[in-house]
C-alpha cells in the first residue's frame, strides 16, 4: 500500500512538473511595447524589428511592420494614441521581421520600399511585396508631416532605406543600425565594406535621434560610435588578410569581443563573408 502511495505521489509530482513545463511553453510572447520618441512619433518594440509610427493629423505613416502575426497588436498600439487610419507603410528592407506585416497592411495602406526590397521579397518567395518602389529617394507628405526614404548604399542588404523625419530630427535606420549583433546578408546584396560609407551618408542628415532596427534608441553621437566600430573592424580585417591568413585562420583571429559582435556564426554572413569580400572571392 505504501509503495502504491509513493508511486501515485511521484506520478502527481511528475504530472505537475509536465503541466508547469507545458504551461510555460504555451505562454504567449511578451506584449509589444510602445513609447513616444518625440511628439508625434512613436516606436513599437518587441517580437521583430522596431516599428516607427508617425501620427500626422491626417493619417499614420508606419515604418516597418514586424511579422504578419503582429498585425493586430500593432494596430491596437496605434489605436491607443490616435484614431487616425494607417495610410502608408515604408519598409526599411525585406526581412520578414520588418516586412511580414505587409500582407495585412496592404489591405488598408500603401506599402512603399526601395526597388531591391520588392525584388528580394519576390526572389525569396515572401508574401507582401511593396506596391510602390523608389530608386534613390522618395518622400510622403501627409498633413504637415514629411517622411523621407533614402537609399544611401548597401550594408545589411542591397535594399536598405534610411527613413528621415526632417521636422522631428529623427531617423529610422532599419537593420543598418542594430545595437545587437550585426548580420551581413550577402545572399541579398549586403556589404560589410560599404556599410561605413552608407552610415557616413546617413550621418550627414540633420538629426539628433536614431531608431535602430533592433535595440534601444540612439543619439547621433552614439550612432557615430556605432559607425566607428565598423571602421575599426575593417582595419583589423585588412591587417589579417595582409598577413596572408587562410579563411579559417582569419575567422579564428578576427577580434570582435570589444565591439560586442560575434561574427563566427551565420556561415557566410559573418567573418567568412567579410574575408571573401576583402579578398575578392565574393561571387
Amino acid at each position: 500500500m505504501r509503495q502504491k502511495i509513493m508511486v501515485l505521489a511521484l506520478a502527481v509530482f511528475v504530472g505537475a512538473g509536465l503541466a508547469v513545463v507545458t504551461g510555460t511553453s504555451q505562454q504567449q510572447a511578451p506584449p509589444l511595447e510602445m513609447s513616444e520618441v518625440v511628439e508625434g512619433l512613436y516606436v513599437i518594440m518587441g517580437s521583430g524589428g522596431n516599428v516607427g509610427v508617425r501620427v500626422t493629423g491626417e493619417g499614420v505613416i508606419v515604418i516597418d511592420d514586424k511579422f504578419e502575426r503582429n498585425y493586430d497588436e500593432i494596430i491596437a498600439n496605434i489605436e491607443s494614441v490616435t484614431d487616425e487610419p494607417v495610410r502608408y507603410v515604408i519598409n526599411t528592407h525585406h526581412h520578414g521581421d520588418h516586412s511580414g506585416g505587409n500582407v495585412r497592411f496592404s489591405a488598408i495602406a500603401q506599402v512603399i520600399a526601395h526597388k531591391n526590397v520588392r525584388a528580394n521579397i519576390l526572389r525569396n518567395d515572401q508574401a507582401g511585396p511593396p506596391s510602390v518602389i523608389y530608386t534613390h529617394e522618395t518622400a510622403v507628405f501627409l498633413g504637415d508631416a514629411e517622411v523621407q526614404a533614402h537609399h544611401m548604399g548597401r550594408g545589411h542588404t542591397n535594399g536598405d532605406s534610411i527613413i528621415y523625419f526632417p521636422d522631428l530630427g529623427v531617423i529610422h535606420g532599419g537593420d543598418l543600425i542594430n545595437t545587437g549583433n550585426i548580420f551581413i546578408d550577402y545572399n541579398n546584396g549586403g556589404s560589410f565594406l560599404e556599410w561605413v560609407d552608407t552610415l557616413d551618408r546617413a550621418l550627414e542628415l540633420d538629426f539628433t535621434t536614431a531608431i535602430p532596427g533592433h535595440g534601444d534608441i540612439l543619439t547621433k553621437d552614439e550612432l557615430r560610435a556605432y559607425r566607428n566600430k565598423f571602421a575599426a573592424l575593417e582595419t583589423r580585417a585588412r591587417e589579417l588578410v595582409a598577413q596572408g591568413m587562410a579563411p579559417d585562420e582569419f575567422v579564428a583571429n578576427l577580434p570582435t569581443d570589444d565591439l560586442g559582435w560575434d561574427l563566427t556564426g551565420r556561415g557566410g554572413a559573418g567573418a567568412q563573408g567579410v574575408y571573401a569580400e576583402l579578398t575578392g572571392a565574393m561571387e
